[in-house]
């Protein structure tokens, strides 16, 4: 059974790991993959000296901004209603009125939108400062997130948590712009409640157990690291980029089936000419070979393979010349070797996530350099 949070004041030393990597170096690759961190990335330059602090940090960001909105305001939205009233209100619900003979008694069934600022993201704040109140260090702040979460309730936002499709279908306009900081903030602080693998109250997969969840979140910890690195020196971060296909003719029912290129990350500098395609796996880097020990996978060989070769003589000069990097976490072996083939170089690289938080950003910038040369 594997506990979602940490309990009041608890030190952060005893969340203890997630399979071999340590929760708090889980946290850093939570960071890396964020909104937040895009904001906040090039002033809290050394977060990774002690990512102990990243829960009181994300927590002292959430609760400013809420702060803030409060001082102006919290955002309201419309809820949609329906009252008995003895006046009309939006819709006349006549079915209901005549069935349960509503204007005998003076009243009429109505149908309205009530504004209110119990909005699906009011809610999703008021959660996340419920959660980061249990995980943060300083009692002071714990104190501080948990005086606000009363205050919103105080306000009229109620205690049930939204969904991830109501947080996920809620916009933010340019009149309440302010709020995308606060969301921000507040999907990393539920993020961060990260289980551990000792007595809880709740089963939920291990990340080292459920590959999906932990190779999208090395993904976006890796795209974001370098957007916020890299952008300031002229490199270009797409995350997710889909490439095309080189086909000059098909059958009519094979874009049905045929299967779409999705690189993880692309880096893109056009002032130097260079493009890196970056293949991101949370996997290890070899496996058993027919007449050897170790050998690197060959489906992710043709994978970054593929992904560089097709795209050559379509006119893009980045292309033409572009590196490829196939880049998976390590426990223990380390891996970093490269080879050319046909004119493009492909990095193997392997990224320890057991090693300090200081020592994975140092591997990350080290081997983005060596790759740029």
């Amino acid at each position: 059974m594997i506990s979602v949070a940490a309990t009041d004041a608890e030190p952060l030393d005893t969340l203890g790991h997630i399979g071999r990597i340590p929760v708090r170096n889980l946290w850093l690759l939570m960071l890396y993959a964020s909104d937040l961190f895009r904001q906040i990335g090039r002033k809290k330059v050394s977060v990774e000296d002690n990512p102990d602090d990243i829960p009181d940090l994300v927590a002292e960001i959430l609760a400013h901004a809420v702060e803030e909105r409060l001082y102006r305001n919290l955002s309201s939205g419309f809820r949609q209603r329906e009252a008995e009233l003895s006046r009309v209100r939006g819709r006349i619900d006549l079915l209901t009125t005549e069935r349960h003979q509503l204007l005998a008694r003076g009243k009429v069934a109505c149908r309205f939108e009530e504004l209110t600022i119990n909005t699906p993201r009011n809610r999703y704040v008021l959660a996340a400062l419920d959660v980061i109140a249990g995980v943060v260090r300083q009692h002071a702040l714990s104190h501080r997130c948990r005086k606000l979460a009363n205050t919103l309730k105080r306000l009229g936002v109620s205690g049930i948590r939204p969904t991830r499709t109501e947080v996920s279908t809620d916009r933010c306009g340019r009149h309440d712009a302010n709020d995308r900081f606060m969301v921000a903030a507040a999907r990393l602080a539920l993020d961060i409640a990260l289980p551990t693998e000792d007595e809880g109250g709740e089963f939920l997969a291990s990340p080292d157990r459920d590959e999906t969840w932990a190779r999208r979140l090395y993904e976006k910890a890796v795209a974001g690291f370098y957007d916020v690195v890299l952008s300031s020196s002229g490199w270009q971060v797409y995350a997710g980029k889909t490439l095309r296909w080189q086909i000059t003719h098909k059958t009519v029912g094979i874009d049905a089936i045929f299967p779409s290129m999705r690189t993880d990350v692309v880096l893109d500098h056009v002032g130097n000419g260079r493009r890196i395609v970056i293949d991101t796996k949370f996997t290890s880097i070899v496996t058993k070979g027919w007449f050897r020990d170790a050998s690197l996978r060959s489906g992710y060989v043709y994978q970054i393979y593929t992904y560089l070769l097709s795209q050559v003589g379509r006119g893009d000069v980045l292309a033409d010349t572009a590196s490829g990097l196939l880049l998976h976490p390590s426990i223990g072996e380390m891996i970093d070797e490269t080879v050319f083939i046909q004119g493009h170089a492909i990095r193997f690289a392997t990224v320890d996530l057991t090693a300090p938080a200081a020592d994975i950003r140092s591997q990350l910038l080290r081997m983005s350099k060596a790759t740029l040369q």
